[in-house]
C-alpha cells in the first residue's frame, strides 16, 4: 500500500505536473461519456493555478484511483474528479473507517484508515449521493466495495457504511468502523 503521510511536502516538479496534466487529460479524453459537453482546456486552465489540487490528484493517482473529471456545478462553477477506477483503488484497500476506528483495535490493526488517508491526500470520501451518481456514469466496484461517508449517528453508534455495485444495483452496507478486508478502499473526489 502507498504510504500517504499529512506532513509529506506538496511541492511537484515542473515535469512531475506535466506529466500528470498528460494522464489527465488522456484519461478524459478517452471518457467522454463521463463529462459530456465539457473541455479539457477549461479544466486545466482551473488546475494549472491550483497546485495543492494538482498535489492531491497525483495522491489519487498514485495509489491506483485513475481520476477523471465527472461533473461540473454550476452554482460555485467548479469541476468535480473523483476516482474512476474500475474497482475500489487498490493502494488504499486494507484500511478501517477513520482513525477512532484505527485505534480502538486491539490486534491486526490496519496500516490506515479510509477517512485519515482522503484527509491526508486533501479529498473527501464520497457521500451515499455520490457514489450512485457515479455509478450513473458506468459500473464501479462490481468486485470490491468501497467506504463512503457515514452519518454522525451512524459513526457514533460505532458503524460505518460501505457500497458497492452487484446485478447492475448499487448497494449501500454497514459494517463496524475498525473493520477492513481486502476488497474494500475507498473512492475520494476533489473540486477545482
Amino acid at each position: 500500500m502507498t504510504s500517504i503521510h499529512a506532513d509529506k511536502t506538496k511541492d511537484m516538479s515542473p515535469d512531475e505536473r506535466r506529466a500528470l496534466l498528460r494522464v489527465l487529460k488522456e484519461r478524459f479524453e478517452k471518457n467522454m461519456h463521463r463529462h459530456t459537453g465539457l473541455v479539457w482546456d477549461d479544466v486545466q486552465k482551473k488546475l494549472a493555478a491550483k497546485t495543492d489540487i494538482l498535489w492531491s490528484l497525483k495522491q489519487m493517482e498514485d495509489t491506483g484511483g485513475e481520476p477523471d473529471v465527472v461533473g461540473y456545478d454550476d452554482q460555485t462553477g467548479e469541476y468535480v474528479i473523483c476516482d474512476c477506477s474500475a474497482e475500489s483503488p487498490k493502494g488504499r484497500r486494507n484500511v478501517c473507517y477513520d482513525d477512532a476506528a484505527l485505534q480502538s483495535r486491539k490486534r491486526h490493526k490496519p496500516t490506515n484508515s479510509a477517512v485519515g488517508m482522503a484527509t491526508a491526500m486533501g479529498i473527501e470520501l464520497l457521500t451515499e449521493q455520490e457514489y450512485r451518481e457515479l455509478q450513473k456514469l458506468e459500473p464501479f466496484d462490481t468486485k470490491t466495495s468501497s467506504w463512503i461517508k457515514t452519518p454522525t449517528a451512524i459513526r457514533e453508534l460505532g458503524g460505518a457504511l460501505f457500497c458497492d455495485c452487484r446485478f447492475n444495483t448499487v448497494f449501500v452496507y454497514h459494517n463496524g468502523a475498525e473493520s477492513y478486508y481486502g476488497a474494500r478502499g475507498f473512492r475520494g473526489s476533489l473540486r477545482v
